[in-house]
């Protein structure tokens, strides 16, 4: 466990200091708020003491600045018993707690491990959402790399990103990572695909009606730009969205309001969203089928997910995968190197899910280990 005391009092910095390293914690001081920074991008914390009073940069701004940079650490403040007030006000920026000088030992071991609680937590949080989400990102093929490399960079972010690719290929995959590595992971991820929905209902779907607002409303509904509310609204096969409904999702991204469907009244909404399609959307635009000034708004980032034939380096990775989704471990099943073979020499229209398909297959109708022949017999090669 790493600690960090940033702190202008010498005497204070080395008593906190010598109290934490006998109980065995790893210490680092700074004299003031700015070097305290400097050490923060060099080093990782668990846990950082930071004084509120310091001269120059002062803790609150200090703490800011560590906010902005999205760290696990537990900032812990530093108060006098004037600074009280601004303690609290530090709690609700992000401290995790504050202590009061003179400090107390026992008060000290309390907060630091309570923080260093809360810390582990997290970690176990982020691993735990990396595992779930992030596994069936399978590969480690050029193209898959700079996908993942985008999505750190873009996930944090509020931009609207528009996700292209082939059927098949994890375009939903992108999208829900993209909401979990958020700030918005927490709300909800909210899923339409506008190829599903019947024309006269999507906006309906989308943006809600009120009571007797048609033949078959018989109660008020919210739409799904509601439900997402505060979250992540994918619009999946935007493409085929009408030329109607994209006017309205148009002005939810200008306005930030929309109207329910039998209703004038205008509601708020903040809601992320991400759209995805398989069609070359700007054809669309030239033949009228799509909104140019929608096009724009959704596109601020522009994610392209390859097609299987473009990475397929990752089709050993994948097939382990899916042997791991389709067998419990008591029947240990597996491919022969030839078999592998093949699979990547064929082409693959279906993508990713074409992929599952074959090898489900393969493990009801073939042998052990799953041959060449195997899938010369049971694949369309």
């Amino acid at each position: 466990m790493k600690v960090l005391i940033i702190d202008d009092e010498r005497a204070i910095r080395n008593s906190l200091g010598e109290i934490l390293t006998d109980e065995g914690y790893e210490v680092d001081t700074a004299e003031d708020g700015a070097t305290g920074l400097q050490q923060v991008e060099k080093e990782k914390y668990d846990v950082i003491f930071c004084d509120i009073k310091m001269p120059g940069m002062d803790g609150v701004e200090v703490l800011g600045k560590l906010t902005e940079m999205g760290l696990d650490s537990a900032v812990v403040m530093i108060s006098g018993h004037a600074d009280i007030e601004t303690a609290v006000e530090c709690i609700k920026m992000g401290a995790f707690d504050f202590v009061q000088k003179p400090l107390d030992l026992n008060r000290i071991l309390i907060t630091i491990k309570n923080a260093s609680e809360r810390v582990s937590l997290t970690s176990q949080n982020k691993a735990l959402k990396k595992k779930v989400y992030g596994a069936d990102m399978i590969g480690e093929s050029a193209p898959m790399q700079l996908i993942r490399e985008m999505i750190a960079k873009v996930a944090p972010t509020d931009a609207r990103v528009l996700i292209t690719g082939p059927n098949g290929s994890g375009k939903e995959l992108v999208a829900r990572n993209l909401h979990q590595l958020s700030q918005r992971s927490a709300m909800p991820f909210v899923e339409v695909n506008c190829a599903a929905i019947p024309s006269e209902l999507i906006e309906s779907e989308l943006f809600g009606h009120e009571k007797g607002s048609f033949t078959s409303a018989i109660k008020q509904h919210k739409g799904k730009f509601e439900q997402a509310d505060g979250g992540t609204l994918f619009l999946d096969e935007i493409g085929d969205m009408s030329l109607a409904a994209q006017a309205k999702v148009l002005r939810v991204l200008q306005e930030k309001k929309l109207s329910r469907v039998g209703s004038d009244k205008d509601i708020e909404v903040d809601v992320r969203v991400i759209a995805a399609t398989n069609k070359d959307l700007q054809a669309e635009i030239e033949k009228g089928n799509f909104r140019e000034d929608l096009y724009h708004r959704l596109s601020v980032i522009v994610v392209r997910v390859p097609s299987l034939d473009e990475r397929r380096d990752d089709i050993p990775r994948l097939i382990e995968h899916f042997l791991g989704k389709y067998t419990d471990g008591s029947k240990p099943r597996s491919f022969s190197p030839d078999a592998v073979k093949l699979l990547q020499e064929k082409h693959w229209p279906g993508n990713i899910r074409e992929l599952d398909n074959v090898v489900d297959r393969l493990l009801i109708l073939g042998g052990e280990p799953i041959s060449a022949q195997d899938v010369k017999t049971y694949v369309n090669l």
